[in-house]
């Protein structure tokens, strides 16, 4: 198997449709087709073998895409990067991966250089052009025929390694197989609720190293485009949709809530867009019933992990109906029901599934549910068990299988869409020597679902000020990560066994709020 295939496949069918759009850039799937077979036949030029590691490092663009499917096509493994980490932290997933290969945008020369002074890498591919660190990404594709590439892959061989945060604050990766990669490209298709055709134009506007990328084989599969934002900006999206028509769009809450902030909004021509997906994090009801009223009945949500390789849990458009126009309001604050193959159940710590209305843990198996983490096997155990992914998301099933978050078993935030671990910002405020102790959570933010709270005791005698605090986190940690408020208290609760109690700290900030995680 190989999704790479279905790129070729659409090309030999409609080979002149626009398969991508990504700023002013364009290719139709015959070009996409090419440039990915021969950015495939360099880096195998490169030295590059089935199952060895390609990492890439930018911001959105049209070379991010065509690596992808380069790379499904030679069958290498992809670890692609969060543009906004540090140094320190590209350094540690480019040693973790294994990476033979990086390919980079220019604007990140900086960081890449100050990482590979703690890890070599082979082979570095410049998407702006040739650089110190070695050639050009067009100056490598000029020197290669445009012949077909086509490695067979097995489905438990690897993919992709998703990385995110782990539960001690360490970056961890998610092997997703071509197995987990191809029950995706299944998934676009099965229902009518998220099946995308020829004629489709689905807006990508995060990064498609992250959720937002999820989607782009489905669409290449199905014959659709897909149209990729360079950067975010809620205007630009908007003239987006209007311009090229879309008829489809995935964003976080956090985008939503700033499109409907806009003064200009009603300028702009929204008919063409027959379903918005937002999903990465829950959206409060008064902003769900808001982005009704503005784009009309074409809401859906989602909800997925790197784990799951995609959403496994849906709450359809028709679900936002019943909830805005037939009154059953406690669908706002659903996830949904399981998705195409998934199965979804909730459970007690045991794994055995708890009655409905009881809580109980989020657990899905499925194709598309990964089997582990790589280089991991302790943190596998742990999450994987029994054949399901226990996820850490706190929940509640109603009698008709709608599924209700209520809290998170872990210490996870979700700030706009990233995910964030509170012991990771709590090393970095430590670090400062005028803090006795703190603890970091998660409270509630109108603009990015959650913020990084702080809560800090002093030592004895200082007069540490927030902004100072803040700004010395700024130093340590990348820019999404630093808390965004610090309140300083005399002392931090603890429980029993002499541990600071994050619950109690956490409370008093979700008083009253509808959803625990928002």
């Amino acid at each position: 198997m190989n999704p790479g295939r279905y790129v070729r496949r659409t090309a030999a069918h409609h080979g002149g449709a626009q398969a991508l759009v990504c700023g002013q850039d364009r290719l139709t799937y015959a070009e996409l087709d090419e440039q990915s077979d021969r950015l495939a036949t360099a880096l195998h030029r490169l030295g590059l073998v089935k199952g060895e590691c390609v990492a890439t490092l930018s911001v959105n663009r049209v070379e991010l895409v065509v690596a992808e499917v380069a790379l499904y096509k030679a069958g290498l493994v992809r670890a692609p990067i969060n543009a906004r980490l540090g140094a320190g932290e590209v350094a540690h997933l480019l040693r973790e991966s294994g990476a033979r290969a990086l390919l980079v945008d220019a604007a990140h020369h900086d960081t890449v250089r100050a990482a590979l002074a703690e890890t070599a890498v082979p082979s570095v591919i410049g998407l702006d052009g040739s650089s110190e660190f070695g050639p050009g990404y067009r100056q490598l594709l000029d020197e290669v025929l445009p012949e077909p590439v086509d490695v067979d892959c097995l489905e438990h061989e690897p993919a992709v390694l998703h990385f995110t945060s782990g539960s001690t604050g360490k970056l961890k990766a998610a092997v997703q197989t071509y197995g987990n990669r191809m029950a995706v490209l299944r998934k676009t298709v099965m229902s009518p609720d998220t099946r995308i055709g020829p004629g489709c134009r689905q807006i990508l506007a995060g990064p498609v190293t992250h959720a937002s990328g999820m989607p782009l084989m489905g669409v290449f599969f199905a014959g659709g485009c897909a149209v990729v934002l360079p950067r975010w900006d809620a205007r630009e999206f908007l003239a987006t949709v209007e311009r090229e028509r879309a008829t489809h769009a995935f964003l976080i809450p956090t985008m939503v809530n700033m499109v409907l902030a806009l003064p200009e909004r009603d300028a702009f021509d929204r008919s063409s867009l027959r379903q918005l997906l937002y999903g990465a994090a829950p959206m409060a009801p008064a902003r769900i019933r808001e982005a009704w009223e503005f784009f009309g009945p074409v809401l859906s949500q989602g909800y997925g992990c790197g784990e799951t390789t995609s959403g496994v849990l849906f709450l359809s458009t028709e679900d936002h109906r019943r909830a805005i126009e037939d009154g059953d309001e406690e669908l706002l604050l659903s996830c949904g029901r399981p998705l195409a193959e998934a199965e979804v159940a909730v459970v007690d710590e045991q794994g055995h599934p708890v009655p409905d209305g009881q809580i109980g843990e989020i657990a899905v198996r499925g194709p598309d549910v990964v089997a582990g983490y790589f280089n991991n096997p302790e943190l596998t155990r742990k999450s994987f068990r029994g054949g399901w992914f226990h996820t850490g998301d706190l929940a509640r099933r109603r009698a008709d299988g709608y599924v209700f978050i209520v809290d998170r078993k872990k210490d996870m935030i979700i700030s706009g869409g990233f995910n964030i671990y509170a012991v990771e910002v709590e090393s970095a405020l430590h670090r400062h020597p005028e803090v006795y102790e703190a603890a970091v959570v998660g409270v509630p933010d109108p603009q990015w679902g959650e913020a990084v709270k702080a809560v800090v005791v002093r030592r004895d005698g200082s007069t540490l000020t927030e902004r100072e605090l803040i700004d010395f986190c700024a130093e340590h940690l990348a820019r999404m990560k630093k808390p965004r408020s610090i309140d300083f208290v005399p002392a931090l609760p603890h429980n029993p066994n002499g541990k600071i109690d994050r619950r109690a700290i956490r409370e008093p900030y979700w008083a009253g709020a509808d959803r625990r995680v928002h």
